[in-house]
């Protein structure tokens, strides 16, 4: 329970009707369904719904003091009308409010980009676990407080979720915290309030443009992250992403860059690579990870250097780092007992599924061959589709066109999008089965020992979304059981 008045501290409220004294707030509420005696309800303007439709719902479940965009026409005596310009906003800050500002209470670092977010943010936790620290973990696979694992519904979860589960990392002794930070809880102010110790940029492609419309609005999602960061954090971006710098533009923060490639502060490079990991060069010193792959070797260097930055010790830091494994869905590997080897990983964007695939070719045996098995997600963006296959088929010798999540569409039409980008004359290496059991299977069956599957897109997901029900569905449980086989 607190005062109404401090759960509305730092929120530029423009109007106030009704009496703000003696009102004791006992929960916060975005969804009247969730309302009870005492809360303090917020109408949020969502994708889905409008919150204002229901701000008469709440008040009759319980609401004593309501947020709103625009005020009611008739307004009760009885009940606190706080009018702001941004519902959304006001969320995320009385909800840090009410959980007593968690992120003041240890160092948080948020992770933001198209892929990367989950593997940086895993590689941090474990790392400072390592190191010896209480840490928290909120990502896309699982949300963690120490060895203590919660279940992940969103990659960033809503606000009040949010402070809720920092407040029990504080309460709980952690000493830092590592987040996803995705582009629409940017958007969606699902951030609003928290305070960074800092923040890192990994990469960014095409992906989300069902929900941001143009790429250039997907940037400045991102952007503002790193805008909004005060003087006392650090700003962490990719020196060799083209859009890196553009991070670093308006932030006050304490700006640094890495990269493998372009100048940058801290600097990396791979010496040698093989299938059960790769020796780095890291600022110049050496280190074998577990690890493999560019794009690892970026996630990787990344985790150095925002513990650098976060004044833990060099020798301490690269001792740790080899000892680091990559988050559940992420390059996971197998091998039957024929000798065809298996991969699973989460790859679910053009630029994902060729930086895995230009991985695996570059370890391969000239006499290996490449299956590769993937689908696209219903109801996402449709645009990156036929970009999909082109990625696959750059590097794969036979490409398996599948389902992933088809959630409300026909699966038969994402898979004619995809088959879009299939040109004539890849059409005799690419099959197409919308059962995604029978695509892995057929993947097995086509594949000769020594040769590598791939099996790209849902990576630590255990369900398979068709039309609002998750059926029981895991990739690597499919890809193990069909190596036992035969």
């Amino acid at each position: 329970m607190m005062d109404l008045k401090k759960v509305l501290h730092a929120i530029p409220v423009q109007q106030v009707v009704g009496n703000l004294e003696e009102v004791d707030v006992h929960s916060l509420c975005f969804d009247s369904r969730k309302v009870e005696l005492g809360s303090l309800f917020i109408a949020v303007r969502g994708v889905q719904t409008d919150g204002h439709l229901f701000v008469d719902k709440a008040i009759a479940s319980g609401a004593r003091a309501v947020i709103v965009e625009e005020l009611p026409v008739e307004t009760l005596d009885s009940v606190a009308y706080i009018l702001v310009a941004d519902s959304a906003y006001a969320l995320g800050v009385a909800s840090a409010n009410f959980y007593g500002n968690p992120s003041e209470q240890l160092k948080l670092v948020g992770v933001t980009g198209t892929n990367g977010k989950t593997t940086v943010a895993t590689l941090l936790f474990q790392l400072f676990t390592e190191l010896g620290y209480h840490v928290g973990l909120l990502s896309t696979v699982q949300n963690q407080i120490g060895p203590k694992i919660i279940p992940a519904t969103h990659t960033t979860p809503d606000p009040i979720q949010l402070n809720q589960l920092l407040r029990d990392m504080v309460d709980d002794g952690c000493d830092y915290a590592f987040m996803e930070v995705s582009s629409h809880a940017v958007v969606q102010e699902r951030i609003a309030g928290l305070v960074f110790a800092g923040a890192i940029f990994t990469n960014i492609t095409h992906d989300h443009l069902d929900f941001h419309k143009t790429f250039d609005n997907y940037i400045k999602a991102k952007k503002k992250f790193f805008d909004d960061l005060d003087v006392h954090a650090f700003a962490l971006t990719n020196a060799d992403d083209r859009n890196g710098q553009i991070m670093l533009q308006n932030t006050v923060a304490h700006k640094k860059s890495y990269g493998l490639r372009s100048g940058a502060d801290f600097k990396a490079k791979v010496i040698e690579s093989h299938f059960d990991g790769m020796l780095m060069s890291i600022d110049g010193q050496e280190v074998w990870v577990k690890l493999i792959g560019d794009f690892n070797a970026y996630n990787l260097l990344a985790v150095y250097t925002a513990a650098i930055l976060l004044e833990q010790e060099t020798v301490k830091v690269l001792t740790a780092l080899s000892t680091l494994k990559g988050a559940e869905g992420r390059f996971e590997t197998m091998k039957s007992t024929s000798g065809v080897f298996g991969i699973v990983d989460y790859a679910h964007t053009p630029d994902a599924v060729e930086n895995v695939l230009k991985t695996i070719s570059s370890l391969r045996r000239p006499e290996q061959k490449i299956i590769t098995v993937l689908g696209c997600g219903g109801d996402r963006d449709k645009t990156k589709r036929p970009e999909m296959a082109e990625a696959a088929l750059r590097y794969s010798d036979r490409f398996l066109i599948t389902s992933d999540n088809p959630r409300t569409e026909d699966p038969y039409q994402i898979i004619k999008d995809i088959e879009a980008g299939v040109g004539a004359d890849q059409k005799a290496k690419t099959l197409s089965i919308a059962d995604r059991k029978e695509a892995i299977r057929t993947a097995y069956q086509l594949a000769k020992p020594g040769d590598i599957i791939l099996v790209a897109g849902k990576g630590h997901e255990k369900y398979q979304d068709v039309n609002g029900v998750k059926h029981h569905f895991d990739d690597k449980e499919i890809l193990e059981n069909t190596f036992n086989e035969k």
